[in-house]
């Protein structure tokens, strides 16, 4: 409802104040005409949300970045298809092949433009609140999937785990500290190996993402994301904890998300 009111705002006051595409030359009332392409692109907005775009997200798991791109620009052509019949209505335009062509044009140019905003919009509205919708899991393939960590103290003790349990590796000077889930509860296991020997003991596994120099995360597990391009925390197991990523990982970090 909010952003179907403000596309409508959009429209009226771009017409009203800057008067593009000939509509300076309209004689009639200029402020009702705003209204009513303002109002038709309200009605169209909320009728495509409801009918188009809800049962879309809701039958379309998981919900990608390019499903919203094309939604949007879907709904932008839907509402210059409307509002051309009402140019034609209310200027007497003679209806034409040419003159909807031009429409549908100036829609998708449009179209591009606020499809480009609300998608980059919502991707940072996404990645900060919702990542975990966007990222490419490997959960379900890896519910059997169990690890074994080496620590490489002569009477050490290796760490075998559920792979879905596993939710950071921490470097700490000559150890590391390894983060994971037992039962539902934190866990915090510190063993004597780099965070290098670590990584190669699941380098077979895509989900493991190095995010820092002394950082390492396991995607899965990612639940949301703080911060801007200059540097992320991601939360993980649902906001348990909270890992930083490094400015130098951010571009592998959105490698990860369709």
């Amino acid at each position: 409802m909010v952003e179907s009111l403000r596309n409508c705002a959009v429209v009226f006051l771009i017409l009203y104040f800057l008067q593009p595409f000939g509509f300076s030359t309209y004689e009639g009332n200029k402020l009702l005409a705003s209204f009513l392409f303002g109002a038709v692109t309200f009605l169209c907005c909320l009728a495509f949300r409801f009918l188009v775009f809800i049962p879309l997200q809701k039958h379309v798991r998981p919900w990608r970045i390019w499903h919203e791109a094309l939604t949007v620009l879907m709904m932008v052509l839907f509402i210059g298809i409307c509002n051309f019949f009402l140019a034609v209505r209310l200027f007497q335009f003679p209806l034409s092949w040419e003159l909807f062509l031009m429409f549908l044009y100036w829609a998708l140019v449009v179209g591009v433009i606020v499809g480009g905003v609300s998608t980059a919009v919502s991707y940072s509205r996404h990645l900060r609140g919702q990542l975990d919708t966007l990222l490419d899991k490997t959960t379900e393939e890896q519910k059997d999937v169990r690890v074994t960590l080496h620590d490489t103290r002569v009477r050490g003790n290796d760490l075998t785990l559920p792979i879905n349990d596993l939710l950071y590796i921490e470097a700490q000077k000559n150890n590391v500290a390894v983060c994971y889930l037992q039962d539902g509860e934190l866990e915090r296991a510190e063993m004597q190996t780099t965070l290098a020997a670590v990584l190669a003991d699941l380098a077979g596994y895509h989900n493991i993402f190095q995010c820092h120099r002394s950082f390492a995360v396991n995607v899965n597990n990612i639940s949301a994301a703080r911060g801007n391009s200059n540097g992320y925390t991601l939360e993980l197991g649902g906001g348990v904890v909270a890992v930083p990523v490094s400015r130098s990982y951010v571009s592998k970090l959105k490698s990860y998300i369709s």
